[in-house]
């Protein structure tokens, strides 16, 4: 299924891809109250719907594991940050993987400000890097004080770290994706953002 044609379920419910049947259900039921049509305080009927439509898939196993093949795909070609031309040229690389970085602690962060760490496999996944090419650019965001270490062990952007991001391309906009396919980004490095 084309990424533009793939809601991202997972982001509707504000859930990980990670999250057991019993979290879906606490957080739809939590989203839907808030956005049923019928609440006069926050109700939204777009909203709503489309919070249906992510539980009916993801509360049901052979649904959701459909889904989980088609979205996966499309998540490993939206985080893709590497093409033929961009490993011809260290600093370009090295630039996107920081920027990458940065955004993808950026959305852990706004998603969830209380828990927003991220583990370096999770890391590892999302970009395609292996941890020995990613803990040169975490140790250079953490010395700089744009990344920190968690007291779970888990990473996560500061403040000075989104004020670099929003230094490199302006803050993230609602429907926009931080990160942008590889062959989407400028040879400065900095399309992304």
């Amino acid at each position: 299924m084309p990424e533009r044609l793939l809601p991202d379920h997972y982001e509707v419910l504000q859930v990980s891809p990670h999250a057991d049947r019993e979290t879906i259900e606490r957080v739809f039921r939590h989203l839907a109250h808030r956005y049923h049509p019928d609440n006069r305080e926050s109700g939204d009927a777009d909203r709503f719907t489309e919070l249906v439509n992510a539980h009916t898939i993801l509360s049901d196993p052979e649904e959701r594991a459909k889904y989980d093949v088609s979205y996966e795909g499309v998540r490993q070609e939206r985080w893709r940050i590497f093409n033929q031309d961009s490993t011809t040229s260290e600093i370009v690389t090295d630039t996107r993987i920081r920027i990458s970085l940065l955004s993808l602690l950026y959305v852990a962060r706004r998603n969830n400000a209380r828990d927003p760490g991220m583990g370096i496999v999770e890391l590892e996944h999302l970009l395609g890097c292996i941890s020995s090419v990613l803990e040169f650019h975490l140790w250079y965001l953490k010395e700089n004080g744009w990344v920190e270490r968690l007291e779970t062990g888990l990473l996560a952007v500061t403040a000075l770290g989104v004020d670099r991001l929003f230094d490199l391309g302006g803050p993230p906009r609602r429907g926009l994706h931080l990160l942008q396919p590889a062959d989407t980004i400028s040879s400065t490095g900095e399309g992304a953002a």
